[in-house]
């Protein structure tokens, strides 16, 4: 039997429109050992067996051990026996398209807009939730852009603020499994354990933020996390008029 350890990827792209002037078209079981830098989640207590290669294969083998073997019901699937394949099931669903409402003026106001992402996995690490947007700045129409928004500092800012001369979109995403990065005092964010709805606002990147993360399995529930876009423009901005679109991949990844 050839031993395969296999990473599952599961991602959704979504789409987020907005409009401005007069254009608009309408996604726990521990580790039996571990130690600074890895963790053993299976041991074996067996007689014999042992590793063996050649230069096209791999044969990881044990003799001894007793009721090994797959056995399943409606609900369940059982891998007894190390040598039984260490699967890991996640399933990412939702991030919808989303389309900002109202139509932004060009010169001074607001759009929102949410799209929810359910993950489930039976890993008993839990999960990883990131977001990326496919382009910088993330919202585009053709040639024309509106920046990403930027907090005053390292952190994300509590309050989403709009300047007279800034146009740009953020997203604050909200749940029970939101990193430390998106909660906040009542106050400030990346500090406290609160996680209050559509606050702590970052500007998309074309790098993996990490928005969400559990640190055990969820079956059969899974856990969603929502995500607040927002659009503002202010009095004094004047982006083109257009439909504005940005590209955005979340994407859930098993521990």
């Amino acid at each position: 039997m050839q031993l395969v350890h296999d990473i599952l990827r599961a991602g959704l792209t979504a789409m987020i429109f907005a409009c401005l002037g007069t254009l608009c078209v309408g996604m726990a079981l521990a580790q039996v050992m571990e130690s600074t830098n890895y963790k053993l989640q299976s041991d074996s207590v067996n007689i014999g067996g042992g590793l063996s290669t050649s230069s096209s294969y791999t044969l990881e083998s044990t003799a001894g051990e007793i009721a090994t073997g797959e056995g399943t019901s409606e609900n369940y699937e059982l891998h007894a026996g190390y040598q039984q394949m260490q699967e890991v099931y996640i399933a990412i669903s939702g991030a919808n398209d989303v389309s900002m409402a109202p139509a932004v003026p060009t010169a001074g106001g607001t759009a929102t807009g949410t799209t929810s992402i359910n993950v489930l996995t039976d890993s008993p690490s839990g999960y990883e939730l990131t977001i990326k947007a496919a382009n910088s700045p993330a919202m585009q129409s053709g040639a024309n852009t509106i920046d990403d928004y930027a907090p005053a500092g390292a952190d994300p800012d509590f309050t989403f603020t709009t300047a007279a001369s800034d146009a740009h979109l953020g997203y604050s995403p909200y749940g029970d499994d939101v990193v430390d990065r998106f909660l906040d005092n009542g106050a400030a964010c990346n500090t406290g354990s609160s996680n209050a709805v559509a606050s702590c606002w970052d500007g998309l990147a074309t790098t993996t933020e990490s928005i969400a993360m559990s640190t055990s399995a969820n079956h059969p529930s899974g856990a969603t996390t929502t995500v607040y876009f927002r659009l503002g423009v202010g009095a004094a901005a004047s982006p083109a008029t257009g439909t504005y679109v940005a590209t955005t991949t979340v994407t859930a990844l098993p521990l």
